[in-house]
């Protein structure tokens, strides 16, 4: 296990390897779940997370009074995706929606049924989570870089994702850090567009989900995960 106050790695099974003991889990999926998170939060609305998008979702959102984010694809008219385009659209405050993410969603509920208090940062609101994260004290940290997955279902590390780990990282007090927790601090910031999930997203028809998740520093929410429900921080 990592060693230091502050850690960083990558997916499911990384993030379990080094939040055994963290007080704080951050994370980060920016293209597009933790993305999304944050403009739902935005807009007033309450974010459940689920792992898929199967028929056991449509269940659990009628079942928690929320409604259930369809494939970008398959988003009609007012429909909820995880596309944060439609987020920002047609979300209105109090709104639910369940947003199921086999990357993201499935790390933040996974690592949020510990005792650890769960956290989604993106591009968007790094800062803040950097911020609130300082104002609690003496805790420890693990980031989360989400990754993507390969056609067999290994992890793929995804770019975006360190990028967005990086600018938390950046904000915190790095003298009690892992190696791995102060390299990933170090890496600089790219062009979304040019990323492989940029280019797949450009390419399918969302460039505005891109532009959107490039909008650095644009919210000062922090989603945590209460009871299975993204709610904004309190303090």
């Amino acid at each position: 296990m990592q060693k230091g106050r502050v850690r960083f790695d990558w997916g499911l099974t990384g993030g379990r390897a080094i939040s055994t003991d963290a007080d704080i889990v951050v994370v980060v999926d920016v293209l597009s779940f933790t993305t999304s998170v944050t403009v739902a939060l935005d807009a007033g609305m309450v974010v459940l997370p689920y792992r898929w998008n199967d028929e056991t979702a449509a269940r659990f959102a009628q079942d928690k009074n929320a409604a259930l984010a369809v494939g970008r694809r398959a988003a009609g008219p007012r429909d909820f995706s995880l596309s944060p385009v439609t987020l920002r659209q047609w979300g209105t405050p109090g709104a639910r929606v369940v947003l199921p993410s086999p990357n993201g969603s499935t790390i933040a509920l996974t690592l949020g049924a510990g005792h650890a208090r769960t956290v989604a940062a993106s591009l968007r609101n790094a800062g803040a989570v950097a911020r609130w994260i300082s104002r609690q004290g003496d805790v420890t940290v693990a980031v989360v870089a989400g990754g993507e997955h390969w056609p067999d279902g290994t992890l793929r590390p995804a770019v975006e994702d360190l990028w967005g780990a990086a600018a938390v990282l950046r904000g915190l007090d790095l003298t009690d850090a892992s190696p791995e927790a102060r390299t990933a601090a170090a890496a600089p910031s790219g062009d979304l567009a040019g990323t492989v999930s940029g280019r797949e997203l450009i390419e399918g028809g969302f460039p505005d989900d891109v532009a959107i998740a490039a909008e650095s520093g644009h919210s000062d929410v922090v989603p945590v995960l209460t009871d299975g429900e993204f709610h904004p921080a309190l303090a």
